[in-house]
């Protein structure tokens, strides 16, 4: 996982090789085709199409992961395939993992900014934002990289490292990683509350939001804001995007939230830190670092614990 975290950051997700979630999000379209032909405008016939596709998805995605895993440790200790093997558990765990994806993307739209050029700032932000971007001010760009600099901290890269370290103590870190994957890939593509998707989307929703749930407040808690989190993300229509996002604006020292629009819709979003000064770039960068510092923590404390436990049993 040390080594997962590592490539992460140094590679990143490379366009020249298929990607695990690209899998999923194909599989994912299929299936959304199918159920809908099933089901029709049926409420309960679309739900229960989104039980089957969540269990099919997920349960795909963590035995896959299982399988990969129970190769490598079949292999014998002086086969050939032992090295390619273990690094291809390594890509796959780094798979789970998006910081640097992430980062470039952010540091592309700052760069955008700083060459004050706002229209291609608002064009890449428009490729990782819900949000509309056309109209945006650069504050408004500046408040929006804020934001999904801390939620996708949380659901990108902490989220994901939590429950890979979950099911390393499971044994089975690459499954657990992978099951997660695919939970949040569900949600992505399905999590909406219009159309058919209402009924369709529920389940990879709720699980997703339940996945992100503890993650969520223990990146709170190593930031030290958990208590003014809880306070201002409990607003948020949604049970972790605010409290994430209030964490770090708390830890960074800037007010987010306030009016979006999505679809040409006006919707007002839960003010957090009020009074705190806009972010600027220099804030979302230090949010970037301290993402960075939590996972680092995370990792050291995993790792410090392991070596107690295997200590103790030996």
């Amino acid at each position: 996982m040390l080594l997962a975290c590592g490539l992460d950051r140094l590679v990143g997700d490379p366009r020249w090789c298929l990607h695990p979630v690209v899998v999923m999000g194909w599989c994912v379209a299929r299936l959304r085709r199918l159920a809908e032909a099933w089901a029709g405008e049926s409420p309960w016939r679309l739900r229960l199409a989104g039980c089957l596709i969540t269990m099919l998805l997920v349960g795909g995605s963590g035995g896959a992961g299982w399988a990969l895993t129970a190769v490598a440790a079949a292999l014998p200790p002086d086969s050939p395939w032992q090295g390619p093997v273990a690094l291809l558990v390594v890509i796959a765990l780094a798979s789970a993992l998006a910081g640097r994806s992430l980062e470039q993307a952010i540091a592309a739209v700052l760069g955008d900014l700083a060459a004050a050029d706002l229209p291609a700032a608002r064009t890449r932000l428009a490729w990782i934002v819900g949000r509309d971007t056309d109209r945006l001010s650069e504050s408004g760009v500046l408040r929006a990289l804020a934001e999904t600099a801390s939620e996708n901290a949380v659901d990108g890269v902490l989220a994901p490292l939590f429950w890979m370290l979950v099911g390393a103590a499971l044994g089975q870190p690459l499954a657990v990683a992978w099951g997660f994957k695919a939970a949040s890939t569900l949600d992505s593509m399905l999590g909406y509350r219009t159309g058919r998707l209402r009924w369709l989307g529920t389940a990879g929703a709720r699980l997703d939001d339940l996945l992100v749930w503890l993650p969520c407040r223990l990146v709170a808690l190593s930031l030290g804001q958990l208590l003014p989190a809880l306070r201002d993300g409990a607003a948020d229509p949604s049970p972790n995007a605010g409290v994430s996002q209030a964490a770090y604006a708390h830890a960074v020292g800037v007010q987010l939230g306030g009016l979006n629009r999505y679809g040409g819709v006006a919707r007002a979003k839960p003010l957090l830190a009020a009074g705190a000064p806009p972010p600027d770039a220099v804030a979302v960068r230090r949010m970037l670092v301290l993402s960075r510092w939590v996972q680092l923590a995370w990792l050291l404390l995993a790792s410090g614990l392991a070596l107690y436990v295997t200590n103790a049993l030996s």
